[in-house]
């Protein structure tokens, strides 16, 4: 499932990436930039002949990362659902995640193209000679691992890179975790990451930064990051707390079959989150501290 194209913005573990070189060129005895060689989560092995000065982002998490590290100015393009920063609302918008307007692409003469492995065009967008980077980010070390391929690409010197920003979501994590109610802490939670109901379980981002405020997710790793799960496997559960999209539960006590009898349901234990807030929830990007502040503050009005 593609994370920001559905309950997350689509993602499993970018694999590491080369450095970018630098090199001397001998006869002019002038410094260049020498090729940037990364390996995305498909394993694939991509070649830029220099940094990218025109890129075009199909996933929103990955918007949201380049500018994170400082490169909003270079993203000329991007995807329907991109929302965040306000600096980009002005770009041409290129259809969704999964199938992009190729054509549109194209246009904007990008150097380099950041889409989800879901993404159905990369097939298309290579053929077509773009270069194409994919990421599957699934998890907070995944999200890691996108912002260093990332800093990678754009060139960035160490202490503008993917670390110093790792150092200060991993700050605002703890911050978070810190602002949960004790009695919250040890709740059993069910997160409805998308309409299915479709779970965030505990391998994913969502789930880990769950674990990181203390509470207990009801569905385990081993039934993946997003499952799809039948309602009456959380009726069975029948947790003590849920947290999900407004569009996804709803205002009603019964969003799926039986839910009305969950003892959350019965004691008011709901958090909804809606807009913007939502869309906060579902993307792994640099952005995670500021939902898990978003899910500690709605344990500080339910755990007073």
């Amino acid at each position: 499932m593609a994370v920001g194209a559905g309950p997350a913005d689509g993602s499993a573990g970018a694999a590491p990436v080369a450095a970018p070189a630098i090199a001397v060129e001998a006869r002019a005895g002038q410094r260049v930039a020498a090729p940037i060689v990364l390996t995305d989560a498909r394993g694939k092995v991509v070649r830029l002949s220099a940094s990218p000065q025109r890129i075009v982002s199909l996933l929103p998490s990955l918007a949201e990362s380049v500018c994170a590290l400082g490169a909003c100015a270079r993203i000329v393009g991007v995807d329907r659902y991109t929302t965040w920063p306000p600096a980009l609302a002005q770009l041409p918008r290129l259809g969704g995640n999964l199938e992009p307007n190729v054509e549109a692409v194209l246009a904007l003469r990008p150097d380099v193209v950041l889409v989800s492995v879901a993404s159905r065009a990369i097939p298309r967008l290579e053929a077509l000679g773009l270069k194409v980077i994919a990421f599957e980010p699934r998890t907070h070390a995944d999200v890691r691992a996108v912002l260093r391929t990332l800093a990678a690409m754009l060139a960035l010197p160490p202490e503008q890179g993917a670390e110093p920003l790792w150092a200060r979501i991993e700050q605002g994590l703890v911050q978070a975790a810190q602002a949960v109610p004790a009695q919250a802490r040890g709740q059993r939670v069910y997160f409805d990451a998308s309409r299915g109901p479709v779970a965030a379980g505990e391998s994913s981002f969502i789930g880990e930064t769950l674990t990181r405020l203390g509470l207990v997710n009801i569905v385990p790793a081993a039934l993946g990051p997003f499952p799809r799960l039948n309602p009456e496997y959380v009726v069975r559960a029948d947790p003590d707390l849920l947290m999900g999209a407004q569009r996804s539960l709803g205002d009603s006590r019964e969003p799926y079959p039986g839910w009305s009898s969950l003892r959350a349901m019965q004691s008011g234990r709901v958090c909804r989150f809606a807009g913007t807030q939502a869309d906060l929830m579902i993307r792994p990007s640099p952005r995670l501290p500021e939902a898990a502040m978003a899910m500690a503050r709605c344990l500080q009005r339910l755990y007073p």
